[in-house]
């Protein structure tokens, strides 16, 4: 049978009582994220590759071009324009010696041409709807010219009459293509 520690241990009458043991000292949390980067560093993360990628790229390269894969010791590198990835292939083996040298476990640079999917700030919805050319509660509504139903000012200013005959004139319009072509 294992006895607690004596620090764990309190009298109380003829017997003892176990105490909790003391916690662990309080380490700051720039301990903690070190030993994270350095644990990624180990295991070969793409994570630690990302944090040292600005230093080992240096500031040219790595605001254009951005590690996009670690597999299997080969670090594939994508490049968001020609030119951008032909530096990157000139560059080669100065950056594989750089990653090397931080202690990331990479054999081999394979360079790609890589489009970053834009981010375009993404509008109010409301405001589309708003501004849309069938809303009568903004636009207001009058005849259509064509045909004479009440309809949509916003449409009418749009193409000169509704949505109605807008669909007509459009499939009118296809019906002389495919006899033309």
């Amino acid at each position: 049978m294992v006895r607690a520690p004596k620090s764990q241990r309190r009298r109380f009458g003829n017997g003892e009582l176990l105490m909790p043991p003391e916690p662990a000292p309080v380490q700051p949390i720039s301990g903690c994220l070190e030993a994270l980067k350095n644990q990624w560093r180990r295991e070969g993360s793409l994570a630690a590759l990302w944090q040292d990628w600005p230093k080992l790229a240096g500031d040219p390269l790595s605001s254009h071009c951005q590690p996009l894969a670690l597999r299997s010791g080969t670090l594939i590198v994508g490049a968001s324009h020609p030119q951008w990835r032909q530096a990157l292939l000139y560059s080669k083996p100065q950056l594989l010696a750089a990653i090397r040298a931080a202690d990331h476990p990479v054999r081999d640079l394979r360079i790609q041409q890589h489009h970053p999917a834009g981010r375009s700030p993404a509008g109010d919805p409301l405001e589309d709807w708003k501004r849309h050319p069938s809303r009568i509660d903004v636009h207001g509504i009058d005849a259509c010219p064509r045909c004479g139903t009440p309809s949509p000012l916003g449409e009418m200013a749009q193409w000169g009459h509704c949505s109605f005959c807008r669909r007509i004139q459009l499939s009118e319009l296809s019906a002389q293509d495919d006899r033309i072509q």
